[in-house]
C-alpha cells in the first residue's frame, strides 16, 4: 500500500510534470500506478485535484492550493534529510568539550587541530573548569564530553583513560642543595610548598596520598594555574607540586629541577568522561575514537 507521504510525492511530481506519463518516468513507476495513487488521494480528500485532458494533467484550483503546501512540506523534509546526512558525514554539527586550561594546552590542543582539519565544518565549543566543575556541566548537558584528571568516582559517568601522568615536586636554583639524594615527605614539609588550589582534582589526589603517610600539607602558596606553579618555583618562592608530563619545557631548559622523593606518588591518568545515560553524538564519538586510537 502506498504511504500518505508517497501519495503527496506523486501528487507533486504530477503537478510539476503536468503529465501522468512524465511523472511516472520521473518516479520510475508505471503510469497506471501513478494514476491509481492520484485517484486514491482524491478519494481520501474527497476533492478533484487534476483536470485530465488529452494534452496533460493540470491542477484544479483546489489542487493548486494543496500543491503549494505539499511541495513546501516535501522540500522542508528534503532539507531536513540533507541536514541529517551532513551530521552523519560530519559536514555539519557541533562538538562541546569541557577541559581544564592545563590539559587543554599540554594534551588536547593537537587533537583539536587534527579534528578541525578532518571535520572543518563541525563547530567546536570549549568550556573551561576544574574537574568537579566539568563533571557538573557535563551532567547538566552543557558539554558532550569532559577531558579531565582521574581518578573519578561517579557511577553515572563512563571513564576512558588516555595517558598516564605523574605528580612530582620541582624547585629553582635556591634549592639545588636538596637534589643530590631523594628526600622524605617529612623533610619536604620543612620547605615552603606551592600547590594548586584545594578544589583541584590533582591537588586532592596528591594531598590524599601524603595524608596516607600521616602528614598534612600546609602550602605557602595555593594557585589556580599549573603554569604559575612552575613560575613560582623558577623564581625560588618554594617547591611546587606539578604534573611532570606538562612541565617538560621547564625541566628540559633547566628552569626548574625535579626534587626526588623517596616514595614517589603513584601515577594517575588523564582521560575523557561522558554520561552513561546519554548516547554520544557522532562528532563526540569520532573525537573520542581519534584520541583513543592515538594513545592505544
Amino acid at each position: 500500500m502506498v504511504s500518505k507521504l508517497d501519495l503527496y510525492k506523486i501528487f507533486c511530481q504530477v503537478g510539476v510534470s503536468k503529465s501522468f506519463s512524465q511523472a511516472a518516468k520521473a518516479l520510475y513507476m508505471t503510469q497506471p500506478a501513478v494514476s491509481q495513487a492520484i485517484m486514491q488521494l482524491e478519494r481520501e480528500l474527497d476533492i478533484r485535484l487534476f483536470h485530465r485532458t488529452p494534452k496533460g494533467a493540470f491542477l484544479t484550483q483546489e489542487g493548486e492550493f494543496l500543491f503549494e503546501y505539499a511541495s513546501s512540506a516535501l522540500n522542508l523534509l528534503q532539507v531536513g534529510q540533507d541536514k541529517m546526512n551532513e551530521f552523519k558525514n560530519l559536514t555539519a554539527g557541533e562538538l562541546k568539550i569541557g577541559v581544564g586550561d592545563t590539559i587543554s594546552r599540554y594534551f588536547l590542543l593537537p587533537y583539536l587541530e587534527l579534528f578541525h582539519n578532518r571535520y572543518p565544518n563541525v563547530k567546536v565549543k570549549i568550556e573551561n573548569g576544574t574537574t568537579s566543575e566539568l563533571c557538573a556541566i557535563l551532567k547538566a548537558g552543557e558539554v558532550d564530553i569532559a577531558v579531565c584528571n582521574f581518578p573519578l568516582e561517579d557511577p553515572s559517568l563512563t571513564l576512558k583513560p588516555f595517558i598516564d601522568v605523574h605528580d612530582i615536586f620541582v624547585c629553582g636554583d635556591k634549592y639545588q642543595h636538596i637534589l643530590s639524594n631523594p628526600i622524605s615527605y617529612e623533610e619536604l614539609m620543612k620547605y615552603p610548598l606551592i600547590f594548586l588550589e584545594p578544589k583541584s582534582n590533582s591537588r586532592q589526589y596528591v594531598e590524599k596520598y601524603i595524608l596516607s603517610k600521616g602528614l598534612q600539607i600546609e602550602p605557602e602558596f595555593e594557585l589556580g594555574s599549573h603554569d604559575l606553579l612552575l613560575e613560582f618555583a623558577k623564581i625560588n618562592l618554594g617547591i611546587a607540586c606539578v604534573t611532570k608530563e606538562f612541565s617538560q619545557d621547564y625541566l628540559s631548559k633547566g628552569l626548574v629541577s625535579e626534587v626526588k622523593i623517596t616514595d614517589a606518588i603513584p601515577k594517575r591518568e588523564v582521560g575523557v568522561c561522558y554520561l552513561k545515560s546519554v548516547p554520544l553524538s557522532l562528532a563526540a564519538t569520532r573525537f573520542v575514537e581519534m584520541v583513543e586510537n592515538d594513545n592505544s
